[in-house]
C-alpha cells in the first residue's frame, strides 16, 4: 500500500488481507458521488485509489505485476508532491481470479468498504463490474480490450477504446505490423483464432475487419478455445488452422489467447511443420524465457505491443524502468506488459486529475477529461473523450529468437480504420 508510501512488505500483507475479503458488501454507497466537496475517497490531503487485477486464475495465468506497475506510478506521483498536494493512497488491487462474480464484487468491496476515488488499474479478460462503476460515478483505468472501455462515460482505456461499437475505429497495428513483416499484406492470408469468451469473440470481430482492411485473406476466423480450460490436445485446432478455407496453410497464424493458451497451440503448430509467421498480444515477458519448453515453444513469435518496447531508448522508459526498481524495493526484476499496463492506467490517471486542479471532485475530473491531450507518451499521443471511443492508433512488434526480444516493427502511429 501507498499510505503515503509504505514498504512493499506491507503492501503483500494488506493485499493478503483484503483479498480474503472479497464478498463485499451490496449496500449502497453512504456518499452521494461526484457532490461538490463530498466526493468519496478525497480528503484535504490524500486520493484514495484501488484496483481490480487477475492476480490468479484456473489456467494459472497472473497479471499480479499490473499492480506492481501502478505502484510505481504512484509512489512516483508522491514523491513529486502528489496530485495538487494530495498524496494518493493506493490500496492495492482485488484479485478476480478472472470470475466475473469476483469481479463485480472487488468493485463493489472497492467502492462501498474501502471507499476509493477511482479505481486504476482495472485489468481482467472480464469486467462485469463495469455497469457498477459505472452508476457509482467512479474514474476507471485500465487496457481497453473490453467492450465496457468504448462508450461509458467514466471508464477509460489507456491506449483508449481497443473494441469499438459501430461508428468507432479501429487500431491497425497488428495488420500493419504484420505486413510489413511478410513484405506486404496482398495475395497473403491469415488465420485468427480466440478463447470462447466475450474477449474473444470481439477480438474476431475487430481483427479480421482489421486483417481484411490491411490486405490480408482471413481464411479462418474463429473464438472456438475453451476459456476455462487450457485444452490437452490440440490437433483439431491445428488442422482447422492449416486447412484454412482453400485447403492451404495461411502464411500467418494470430493468436488472441493468453500464454497458457499460446504455448500448447505454437507448440502443436510447430510439430505439424507449420513454417508461418506466428503471433500474439501477451507474450512479451521475459521471465517466460525461464523454461526451456517455453522458449522454445515462444521461439520466432512476433508480439503485438500497444507501447513503446522495453528496449526502446526514449528516456520516459528509463523512467519506467526507474519507477519499477524502486517500487520493487531497489531491486532489479524483468519487466512485463503487465507492469505496463498498470503503469499507464495509473500515468491517465494522475495526469487527468492533476489537470482537474485543487477542488477535486468527479466533476472536475471529468470535466479535465473532456479536453484532455497529451503528446509522445509511452502509448503515443493520447486525447479524451476520443479514447472513449477510438484507439490512440499506436503499437509495436517485437519477436523471440534466440531467448531475447528483439523489434521486428518500431513502435508507430497507425491511421484507424472505421469499425463496421
Amino acid at each position: 500500500m501507498l499510505r503515503p508510501i509504505r514498504t512493499l512488505a506491507a503492501a503483500a500483507a494488506a493485499l493478503a488481507l483484503v483479498s480474503a475479503c472479497n464478498s463485499a458488501s451490496k449496500s449502497s454507497s453512504p456518499d452521494k458521488p461526484g457532490a461538490a466537496g463530498n466526493s468519496r475517497g478525497v480528503s484535504a490531503d490524500s486520493i484514495k485509489v484501488g484496483g481490480i487485477v487477475s492476480m490468479t486464475s484456473a489456467s494459472g495465468y497472473s497479471k499480479k505485476d499490473t499492480d506492481l506497475g501502478a505502484k510505481a506510478r504512484y509512489l512516483r506521483a508522491n514523491a513529486e508532491g502528489g496530485i495538487n498536494g494530495r498524496k494518493i493512497d493506493y490500496v492495492g488491487a482485488e484479485d478476480d481470479g478472472q470470475d466475473p462474480a469476483k469481479n463485480l464484487a472487488a468493485a463493489r468491496k472497492l467502492v462501498q468498504q474501502d471507499k476509493v476515488f477511482a479505481v486504476s488499474p482495472m485489468s481482467s479478460v472480464t469486467f462485469s463490474g463495469a455497469d457498477f462503476l459505472e452508476q457509482e460515478k467512479v474514474p476507471t483505468f485500465g487496457w481497453g480490450t473490453l467492450p465496457s472501455f468504448c462508450g461509458p462515460k467514466y471508464i477509460y482505456g489507456f491506449n483508449g477504446c481497443l473494441v469499438p461499437t459501430p461508428g468507432g475505429t479501429l487500431n491497425q497495428t497488428w495488420p500493419e505490423g504484420i505486413g510489413k513483416v511478410l513484405g506486404g499484406a496482398q495475395g497473403k492470408t491469415v488465420a485468427i483464432i480466440a478463447n470462447d469468451s466475450d474477449a474473444g469473440k470481439f477480438g474476431i470481430r475487430t481483427f479480421q475487419q482489421g486483417f481484411t482492411s490491411a490486405g490480408f485473406k482471413v481464411s479462418y476466423a474463429k473464438a472456438s478455445v475453451p476459456a476455462t480450460a487450457v485444452p490437452s490436445d490440440w490437433s483439431a485446432y491445428v488442422k482447422e488452422l492449416l486447412a484454412g478455407s482453400d485447403g492451404k496453410a495461411p502464411d500467418a497464424i494470430v493468436s488472441v489467447m493468453q500464454t497458457p493458451n499460446n504455448i500448447g497451440l505454437f507448440t502443436a503448430l510447430k510439430r505439424s511443420g507449420y513454417k508461418g509467421l506466428l503471433s500474439d498480444p501477451t507474450d512479451y515477458d521475459p521471465g517466460l524465457l525461464a523454461k526451456d519448453a517455453t522458449k522454445q515453444a515462444l521461439d520466432g513469435v512476433h508480439v503485438l505491443l500497444q507501447f513503446e518496447p522495453f528496449e526502446s531508448a526514449d528516456p520516459k522508459m528509463a523512467q519506467f524502468k526507474a519507477d519499477i526498481k524502486a517500487a520493487n524495493g531497489g531491486q532489479d526484476i524483468p519487466l512485463n506488459m503487465h507492469m505496463m499496463t498498470g503503469y499507464m492506467s495509473a500515468d491517465l490517471f494522475v495526469s487527468i486529475a492533476q489537470k482537474a486542479g485543487k477542488n477535486l471532485t468527479v466533476e472536475s475530473f471529468q470535466a479535465a477529461a473532456q479536453g484532455y491531450s497529451d503528446t509522445a507518451t509511452l502509448v503515443g499521443d493520447r486525447s479524451e473523450p476520443k479514447g472513449q471511443k477510438d484507439s490512440f492508433g499506436c503499437g509495436a512488434l517485437v519477436q523471440l529468437k534466440n531467448g531475447a526480444y528483439e523489434v521486428s516493427v518500431p513502435f508507430k502511429c497507425y491511421e484507424p480504420i472505421p469499425f463496421k
